[in-house]
């Protein structure tokens, strides 16, 4: 029998939503940021009419995939192995984390095998800190003066994403959206497509100054859900 706690999580999901949702302007998705995250807890967040759900790893995203409900749209967030990458491109909606040309070969590949485009987002590496992956801008820049994309026909580019060096300095952090926004927008210059339209940037601690840099699509997890549980 569900516990008093149980309850009062999964109200307390829904009323973070309703509250997150106040604050995202027309225009700006949430994606929910699951990982960690049990299908009940997903699943009263679809409930209260949430669709975009961020997984972080394969493994966990592939459990959960198959036994929640069929129009879920999975966002797959975080480090990814290329040789994990086959098992997502059947049903993943947008892949943010693409930080390397292998990867994007790899979705080439596997994509092409069974007819599919699948959506991917560059990630541009714009922290300070050296943990953090992704292209410099001028890698970015040229993969679109030197139309490189179009070798790679079932990979479809829609966008950038970056995350922001983790500090309590609002004007660093400000300055690293405005940086990023920056080569969103040079990008959009040379690569005037109408699916290149999303700039993902922002997380629980840092989605307003996000949104105040122009980003279309906010990553929120503990907001919602509450502290992870980690796996051991």
């Amino acid at each position: 029998m569900p516990t008093v706690s149980y309850y009062y999580k999964h109200a307390m999901i829904q009323e973070n939503i309703k509250q997150i949702r106040t604050q995202l302007p027309e225009g700006v998705r949430l994606v929910c940021v699951s990982k960690f995250h049990s299908n009940d807890d997903i699943l009263e967040a679809y409930n209260v009419g949430e669709r975009d759900f961020g997984e972080s790893r394969v493994q966990e995203l592939m459990t959960k995939q198959p036994v929640l409900p069929s129009d879920i749209r999975w966002h797959f967030i975080g480090p990814l192995q290329t040789n994990k990458i086959k098992q997502i491109v059947p049903f993943v909606r947008l892949i943010h984390s693409i930080e390397n040309m292998r990867q994007i070969e790899e979705i080439q590949k596997c994509a092409a095998k069974i007819g599919r485009v699948v959506d991917i987002l560059l990630e541009v590496h714009i922290a300070r800190e050296e943990q953090k992956h992704g292209f410099e801008r001028k890698e970015i820049i040229d993969f679109f003066e030197r139309h490189t994309y179009e070798h790679y026909p079932n990979v479809r580019v829609c966008g950038v994403m970056a995350i922001a060096t983790l500090t309590d300095n609002e004007e660093q952090i400000a300055a690293e959206f405005a940086a990023v926004r920056s080569i969103f927008d040079a990008i959009k210059s040379i690569y005037p497509k109408p699916h290149f339209c999303e700039l993902s940037i922002g997380m629980s601690d840092d989605y307003p100054k996000a949104i105040e840099a122009g980003s279309t699509m906010v990553r929120i997890g503990s907001k919602i859900f509450g502290a992870r549980i980690y796996n051991k």
